[in-house]
């Protein structure tokens, strides 16, 4: 005890990149005048770069590297025998991690991939991932025997998590581990509902499997199990954290990753809740993708009011620094031209032929009717022919000019259920997994419909929605194979009716109001008086293959050539990196930054040494494995105070108290003798 602080000890088995050990180390209760809190002894891992983001994230030099592969194990895992200077654990050198001491509470977190229903049948009961399974057993088997033979004792109370798989995948391993905790004298709760987001009120729901073993010598009294909370929502989590793509200010981890311009338009296509499957829904001959300029792009700033703030981008539309000014100083008379930038229907009488060689000069400029039916357009352009009827005339043109194309129904490749996912942000995200792919599943979400066949992922493309908890957070970095996507509302710059309007002349004004040209309508208007010609090049569009012309210091649209015919296209379908594509309902669907994935999970939004959440190390993907692997520090906090209780509880000798909580573990029953007369 110090300062009137009582310490129980832990221990953590597989303890990964330490959500486990981050939660007991917050873990508090106040119990009989005592404040009871776990002091951590060590958390083994074979991963050396977990072990290292253990100690970052924990703020304790707690973490040993060891491997508590058997040698059978772990020939059958590598495919080879170990290096000459592996040599298997022994229970002295986990006594010497455990720092020469029986710990009070031992969690132990064994790898899950081959018990988890993400993997094939055929791959989960081979050798290999067999051998990894059985991790279950001796890694627990190695620490009680530990314990026993150099500590004389056992610990108090033991935890064991897993997915919820194990109880049919690993059956056989469940009933060695009940037989070994009978036979050390322990109770034993064997549950697989367990949700940790309700446990912890986290932003996801995360169903797992727990053991929880009571040494009924040590701790005769009840464990009540943790009361549920209210799960939050996806919006509740990641709201507050700084915007996507700001690494400054959420660290590496909060890059956007780099998708490919055709999932990008699928993520804006699949409305929030849904995923690939709404797809087949969309009526995209109707839909079309326009841009949209910032506010303030092609503003014609106030003479007499004060300018918008300069920005490094140069010309209208690609910034919302001033670009263009209403000068008065030009003096155009009422008996100028009145043809300038002037658009003739086909069906009138022509003005004045001039002189003038631009539509800023007066040129004459139609609205050509015949564009669409001219008779020498070819009638198959972009024609797609039924794989079921006479192909036309096969002719040398390339698509586009008359080349057919063909609706194959031998393409048959069928996505995984809930590709592409996108997440209703009003409910709970899904369990965090480590896959690293948007195709194979929704960002950070674990759907629990399958489709189709056994093992299918249903949460690719799925967009989740703001307001609702998020999925659970996996370790897939792409949204095709379940990269965590959101509609984040927090990007809300719709224009108003009458954004650019300009008013006629001879009609009344609209209101008017205090925005700028692009927050209302009544601030253009069609000036007819205008009498004097623009100096030439004024509104000048340069030639993408020519040199360009002098760049002045006034150069702006109004000046001189201040615009360019950019002839890049919209991005390739394969080309990759960050749009913001608004989708119909208004929102940004987009894939789940790695930090917000780890705040779903829970853990801290800064390193004890300040920095912003960060796994150092490890690639990104890398990163979202760890993450989906750990176990929720708020869940791992609230299930440390309940065992705190019962330790508490145990120590003042209250082996029976009344309480509104469920129990978890309770005293078994024994079977009294019956005197038969």
């Amino acid at each position: 005890m110090y300062q009137n602080v009582l310490y129980k000890t832990a221990a953590v088995l597989f303890g990964g990149i330490g959500g486990e050990s981050a939660g007991l180390i917050r873990s508090q209760v106040e119990y009989g005048g005592k404040v009871y809190r776990f002091k951590l002894l060590c958390s083994i891992d074979s991963d050396p770069v977990a072990c290292k983001n253990h100690d970052l994230i924990t703020g304790e030099k707690t973490a040993v590297v060891m491997d508590l592969f058997r040698r059978w194990q772990y020939v059958a895992w590598h495919g080879h025998e170990p290096p000459e200077d592996w040599r298997e654990v022994t229970p002295w050198e986990i006594w010497v991690a455990f720092r020469y001491q029986v710990p009070f509470f031992l969690f132990t977190s064994p790898p899950c991939k081959g018990l988890s229903g993400l993997l094939p049948n055929e791959k989960a009961e081979s050798d290999k991932y067999q051998a990894l399974n059985f991790l279950t057993v001796s890694g627990l088997e190695l620490a009680l025997q530990a314990c026993e033979e150099y500590g004389g004792s056992v610990p108090a109370i033991i935890q064991l998590e897993n997915v919820p798989r194990i109880n049919t995948r690993g059956k056989p391993l469940l009933k060695q581990i009940k037989k070994l905790l009978k036979k050390y004298g322990y109770a034993v709760s064997i549950r697989a509902d367990h949700n940790l987001g309700e446990i912890g009120g986290l932003g996801q729901n995360r169903v797992r499997f727990l053991i929880l073993a009571r040494h009924e010598t040590q701790i005769p009294n009840f464990v009540y199990y943790p009361e549920k909370k209210t799960l939050r929502t996806i919006g509740d989590i990641i709201g507050p954290l700084p915007a996507p793509g700001d690494t400054v200010a959420g660290g590496p981890l909060h890059r956007l990753p780099k998708l490919q311009w055709k999932t990008w338009m699928r993520l804006a296509l699949i409305p929030a809740g849904g995923d690939w499957r709404d797809l087949n829904k969309v009526d995209y001959e109707n839909l079309r993708v326009i841009h949209e300029p910032r506010r303030g792009a092609y503003e014609v700033a106030d003479w007499n009011e004060s300018s918008r703030a300069v920005t490094s981008t140069a010309g209208p539309g690609r910034s919302n620094g001033v670009t263009a000014v209403s000068d008065p100083r030009l003096q155009i008379g009422s008996d100028g031209k009145t043809n300038l930038l002037r658009v003739q229907p086909a069906d009138s009488p022509a003005v004045c032929v001039t002189g003038a060689t631009g539509p800023s000069q007066g040129a004459a400029c139609v609205s050509d009717p015949k564009l669409q039916e001219r008779t020498s357009r070819h009638p198959a352009a972009y024609r797609i022919v039924s794989a079921d009827e006479v192909a036309p005339c096969v002719t040398g043109t390339r698509l586009g000019s008359g080349a057919i194309a063909v609706a194959d129904p031998r393409v048959n490749t069928k996505l995984h259920p809930d590709s592409y996912g996108v997440q209703d942000w009003n409910e709970s995200a899904k369990t965090v997994r480590s896959a690293n792919r948007i195709m194979q599943a929704a960002g950070s979400i674990g759907d629990p419909r399958i489709a189709d066949r056994p093992g299918r992922y249903t949460d690719k493309f799925r967009v989740q929605a703001a307001d609702e908890p998020a999925a659970t957070v996996t370790g897939v970095t792409d949204v095709q194979s379940g990269g965590q996507l959101v509609a984040d509302p927090r990007l809300d710059q719709r224009y108003h009716n009458g954004t650019y309007r300009v008013s006629e002349w001879e009609a009344a004004s609209p209101t008017i109001t205090t925005g700028s040209v692009s927050a209302g309508s009544g601030k253009i208007i069609g000036d007819p008086r205008i009498t004097g010609a623009p100096r030439a090049d004024t509104m000048g569009v340069q030639d993408w293959e020519q040199p360009a012309k002098t760049v002045t210091g006034s150069l702006d649209v109004h000046a001189g050539p201040a615009a360019v015919a950019d002839p890049r296209p919209v991005p390739a379908d394969n080309e990759a990196g960050v749009w913001m594509i608004i989708a119909q309902d208004g929102t940004w669907h987009r894939p789940l930054t790695t930090y917000e994935l780890a705040m779903l999970q829970s853990f801290p939004r800064h390193l004890p040494d300040g920095r912003p959440f960060q796994l150092e190390g490890c690639s990104d993907a890398k990163a979202r494995e760890y993450i989906g692997n750990a176990v929720p520090c708020k869940a791992a906090e609230q299930m440390g105070n309940v065992i705190l209780t019962a330790a508490a509880q145990a120590e003042a000798g209250e082996f029976f108290a009344l309480s509104w909580d469920p129990v978890w573990v309770a005293p078994e029953e024994k079977q009294q003798p019956a005197l038969i007369h």
